[in-house]
């Protein structure tokens, strides 16, 4: 059957613990590496991966390209306004062309029920490089992050502040696999997507909102937040102004632990979700974070292709 990665919960949490194991493994062996090098074993040698961007991308982009060379394979990366996905040929026909051309298909768009389109025809594995529903390859090297910095994931206290979106939704989702724990900052009417919030819950993660920021962080090992408007949202001025209580600065994260770290998935929008002295302060660890996207996708891509 075709692996695709469309959630977390294609994959489930055994298989999401050993992407992390699998990562740290691959990274640690690459230390002093030239970063276009293969990895010794090259495990995906002579793999295509197709990349689908109707978004704009640095971080999914650079990562993916890179996280298949290290793999020992390659990568094309097609924009789809220059395809004919842009002058109306449907996903379906696109996923048939692509699985008969490449190994797998990475997708970055705005409507999930596109990449749930693409997977329904597709007869080689699909990634979401990032969807309005969810982010899961990012919460991967979230998680990475997070454990490479000593922190063990069962019974972790992960702060979000901000906006309940897709990312978040990600989050919520691990910490149903993974058994940690998330406290919701958010403000009324920008709440998490409560599908993701129900299922968390019921696999034994306690979920929490919180109107008050500072109850949010108040003893969390992990603080994370996101931009505010998010590619292509409107009203971006009445958002701003009801999560500006909801920034990460030096006084929102003294209310966490002393040794508490700090997430952003990029890119920041210094001054508004978070200050300047939070991102490049001693807490954050979002340059490593970013690093983790390639390391990350690496065991995203071997899983996918029935590897772990």
């Amino acid at each position: 059957m075709t692996r695709h990665f469309l959630d977390l919960s294609d994959a489930g949490g055994n298989a999401l613990a050993a992407m992390l194991n699998d990562a740290q493994d691959r990274k640690a062996a690459r230390i002093g590496w030239a970063k276009g090098r293969a990895d010794a074993d090259a495990p995906l040698a002579g793999r295509v991966l197709a990349m689908i961007f109707e978004k704009n991308s640095t971080r999914t982009r650079v990562s993916f390209d890179m996280a298949m060379r290290q793999l020992g394979g390659s990568s094309i990366i097609l924009e789809a306004g220059s395809t004919q996905l842009g002058r109306g040929e449907t996903i379906a026909d696109t996923a048939r062309v692509l699985s008969r051309m490449v190994d797998a298909i990475m997708l970055r768009t705005d409507d999930h029920a596109k990449i749930e389109e693409l997977a329904a025809h597709a007869s080689v594995p699909v990634i979401n490089g990032l969807t309005d529903a969810s982010h899961p390859c990012q919460i991967v090297a979230d998680l990475l992050t997070v454990v490479e910095h000593g922190k063990a994931l069962p019974g972790l206290e992960v702060a979000w502040l901000g906006d309940g979106n897709n990312v978040l939704s990600s989050i919520v989702e691990a910490a149903g696999l993974l058994g940690f724990n998330v406290r919701i900052g958010v403000p009324e009417g920008y709440d998490a997507d409560p599908a993701y919030v129900e299922v968390a819950r019921s696999r034994g993660a306690t979920i929490t909102v919180h109107r008050d920021p500072r109850e949010a962080v108040a003893g969390a090992d992990v603080v994370v937040t996101d931009t505010w408007v998010s590619m292509g949202q409107s009203g971006a001025e009445a958002r701003i102004a009801a999560m500006m209580p909801y920034q990460v600065n030096v006084a929102l994260m003294a209310a966490a632990k002393r040794d508490a770290l700090f997430l952003h998935c990029l890119p920041a929008h210094r001054g508004e979700e978070a200050t300047d002295d939070v991102i490049d302060g001693p807490q954050s660890v979002v340059w490593d974070e970013a690093e983790n996207r390639i390391h990350a996708q690496k065991s995203v891509l071997r899983w996918a292709f029935g590897q772990l």
